[in-house]
């Protein structure tokens, strides 16, 4: 169903009772919620503020809005400069961004907000993050994760790197299992030349890596630090360990780069030649057991409620970083033309040179 659908389904279902409507879109707004629909829950938010009163409309837009325009729209303006190669501006327009997050949505001694982006992040999130603290977590009503790593990237390619560093761990914080601002901050290392930070960035981005893709841009990125090192077997042993859980252009270039460094053919690694690299700079293989269990939680979680199409979802993430074909046959036989339903990359045969 598109958003659009949605808004006129959420529509048809008003009574003209204020206290009633509100209730049913509150309730509505949970259920999307656990659902991980992100458009029902946009869409809720969006009829709730319609039909709410001028007074209470007008507190709600400046929890919400900037000049006038939501977040999350003012948010795609900023990517859009991006695009269009005008960082300056982009720039800019994050800083007003970040200052509203920071003025109305600041963690407290009772409170913090998170923006997590589906029940997986949910569950996982607080399985590998528990606290003593007592907090209460609430929830965003953006992803402000997504926001801040943004306002970071303008301020790593307008030439400050190390400025960058303590918004990306703000931006952790509102979501500890995002990928996207842990592999921004590996970024920022790169450029410090600070291995120590490098390296534990990326066993804490492995600890929490839920896609091959992820897990592959982990292991490209041990293997740039090391050819920075001169460590040029473990470079290669880390390429080639990143192949494996996805191909990427980039990764044949840098083989024939280690090649005519060590002007020999570098043949492929055998497993326990990989494992013991790993092991030597404290980098775990594969995705962790609590992604994948919190993965197969989440997916049979779905199937008892029969909610098949959200199921479907949680089992090809499963799929994707298990390769259990027993998963495969599920997916299959709930979705019988899924595209998502294929291996991940593979190490080359052959020597490259």
């Amino acid at each position: 169903m598109s958003y659009e659908e949605i808004l006129d389904e959420l529509r048809g279902k008003l009574s003209g009772d204020y206290a009633k409507d509100n209730e049913m879109l509150r309730e509505l707004g949970e259920n999307y919620g656990k659902e991980g629909n992100i458009d029902g829950v946009k869409a809720v938010g969006e009829i709730m503020l319609e039909i709410m009163p001028k007074e209470q409309r007008d507190e709600i837009e400046n929890l919400t809005c900037i000049d006038g325009v939501r977040m999350d729209e003012f948010h795609t303006k900023i990517v859009k400069l991006i695009n269009d190669k005008n960082m300056v501006e982009a720039k800019s327009l994050s800083e007003k961004l970040y200052a509203k997050i920071k003025d109305v949505y600041c963690e407290t001694d009772k409170a913090k907000f998170v923006s997590f982006r589906n029940p997986f992040e949910d569950n996982l999130a607080q399985i590998l993050f528990e606290t003593d603290d007592e907090k209460i977590l609430n929830r965003a009503p953006f992803d402000f994760a997504t926001f801040l790593t943004t306002y970071a990237y303008t301020i790593f390619e307008t030439g400050s790197p190390v400025d960058a560093v303590p918004i990306l761990e703000e931006a952790i914080k509102f979501n500890p299992v995002d990928c996207g601002p842990r592999f921004e901050l590996a970024e920022c290392y790169k450029i410090l030349k600070n291995k120590d930070k490098l390296i534990k960035v990326t066993q804490d981005t492995i600890a929490v890596a839920s896609s091959p893709l992820a897990i592959a841009r982990c292991y490209a990125n041990m293997g740039y630090l090391c050819f920075d090192l001169h460590e040029l077997d473990d470079a290669a042993n880390f390429y080639y360990a990143s192949l494996i859980f996805a191909p990427h252009p980039a990764i044949p270039h840098e083989l024939r780069a280690i090649a005519q460094m060590k002007n020999a053919p570098i043949e492929p690694p055998t497993h326990e030649q990989i494992m013991a690299t790993m092991e030597k700079y404290g980098i775990h293989f594969g995705p962790d057991e609590k992604v994948i269990t919190v993965a197969a939680h989440i997916a049979s979680d779905f199937m008892l409620k029969q909610d098949i199409p959200n199921a479907v979802m949680a089992l090809k993430l499963l799929y994707n970083i298990t390769q259990d074909e027993n998963v495969k046959e599920l997916i299959l036989k709930y979705d019988p033309e899924a595209k998502e339903i294929k291996s991940n990359g593979a190490a080359p045969e052959g020597s490259v040179k």
